[in-house]
């Protein structure tokens, strides 16, 4: 996903492939029998949930890639890969089957007694064209998709964060005028129906330290629904530094009800990058690293967790080298893991 300030290229595209079917990850097949040497969930295991609630997903991109190089015999670079595969990440449902994908990572979750973290991605017009664009075809597409990941999510504790970048695209000047007045409303409606079930929270994204001002977003914020969501997202599929993700969302947070907010922290542990053309620093950008690891026990109350958002070794798009955004990156991947300033 792109925006004109520098932020995010997370695509769900593919996700569906990152994960087994809800039925098999139900089963628990990825951390039972079979060889373990091609078995990408034998040694990936949930955090602590004093700490870190949500749930591991065993199948996940870095899982394979850990245990593809381990089976080749590469156990460092494995080692690198698994400080990813076992943290939590985003996943991101699809626009085909919204309900049965909520239910199975959801049902995945309780297995395991954690909280799913669930990207809603598929407002209409999304990202203005660029790297991430698509979206449902019309309101009445997108209000059927939510109401399918809501069913899927049922009663199940879920952690969803809506629809990045929607609300700074309608600030930024991004998204045309005449598409406004629906995306509040989608937006609305979407924060109101996920919010009547019994443990779902919800956070709107919000846009990150370095696009431009508290002051900017806030209204925009309230008419998207920000009074009865859970609160907000900031930094989503960026790399600024959590310590300005807190100063930004602090800001934000008076003058919108004292609301709290989440970071993502997947790949900001150097900052944002510098060099090159300013319209593309957000895009697959060099020398950055893993971030703080997903958990609730953060360094300011109104911040509720740092989160992995943007699964770290997917593409933000075709720069740089990269493939498709959505699509897993190996080396990338592996610069990230090296790069982090702490080990698994």
């Amino acid at each position: 996903m792109y925006d004109s300030w520098g932020a995010l290229s997370s695509v769900r595209a593919g996700a569906s492939a990152v994960v087994l079917s809800a039925a098999l990850l139900v089963a628990g097949c990825s951390s039972g029998g079979g060889d373990k040497a091609d078995d990408p969930g034998s040694r990936i295991t949930q955090q602590p949930k004093g700490a870190d609630p949500f749930w591991v997903n065993p199948d996940g991109n870095a899982a394979r890639q850990a245990a593809a190089y381990e089976k080749d015999g590469r156990k460092s670079d494995a080692e690198q890969i698994r400080k990813m595969a076992e943290q939590p990440t985003g996943e991101w449902i699809g626009p085909e089957n919204p309900e049965r994908e909520a239910r199975g990572f959801t049902e995945a979750a309780e297995k395991s007694d954690r909280t799913a973290l669930l990207v809603l991605y598929d407002i209409p017009h999304r990202d203005c064209g660029q790297y991430s664009q698509g979206g449902a075809a019309d309101g009445n597409a997108y209000r059927a998709w939510i109401d399918g990941v809501a069913k899927g999510i049922g009663d199940r504790a879920a952690t969803v964060i809506l629809e990045p970048d929607a609300v700074l695209h309608l600030v930024d000047g991004c998204t045309p005028d005449r598409f406004h007045e629906e995306r509040y409303f989608l937006l609305r409606s979407a924060v109101t129906t996920l919010k009547s079930l019994e443990n779902t929270k919800v956070y709107l994204d919000a846009g990150n330290a370095g696009w431009g001002h508290p002051d900017q977003i806030f209204q925009s914020l309230r008419q998207a629904g920000i009074d009865q969501a859970d609160g907000f997202a900031v930094n989503v599929a960026n790399f600024y530094s959590t310590q300005d993700s807190i100063a930004y969302g602090k800001q934000l947070s008076a003058k919108v009800g004292g609301k709290h907010f989440v970071i993502d922290t997947s790949r900001n542990g150097n900052g944002p990058y510098t060099g090159g053309s300013p319209d593309e620093r957000w895009c697959n950008p060099p020398g950055r690293a893993l971030g703080e690891t997903p958990t609730t026990k953060t360094a300011d109350p109104l911040v509720d967790a740092y989160l992995w958002v943007k699964r770290p070794g997917e593409s933000d798009g075709q720069c740089k080298g990269g493939p498709k955004a959505g699509e897993w990156w190996a080396s990338y991947a592996l610069k990230l893991a090296k790069a982090s300033k702490w080990s698994a």
